[in-house]
């Protein structure tokens, strides 16, 4: 089924308000093993993302408050 113009509008609209944007660059080819990783373990390359972003800060917050 196709999305009408209105309910990509809707859409649009909904992702400005709740969501930011990063771009990120990766070296050719890299996406591809990201993203099949992703697949592999979560099913989605952004929720992947997140994670990894997620559990880098943690990480980091720990070793930090350990020094």
């Amino acid at each position: 089924m196709a999305i009408s113009k209105a309910q990509k509008r809707a859409i649009n609209k909904y992702n400005k308000n709740h969501y930011d944007n990063i771009n990120m660059r990766v070296p050719k080819g890299k996406r591809e093993s990201i993203s099949n990783h992703a697949k592999k373990h979560d099913g989605s390359l952004n929720k992947f993302l997140n994670r990894a972003v997620d559990e880098t800060i943690q990480r980091d917050n720990e070793k930090d408050n350990n020094e």
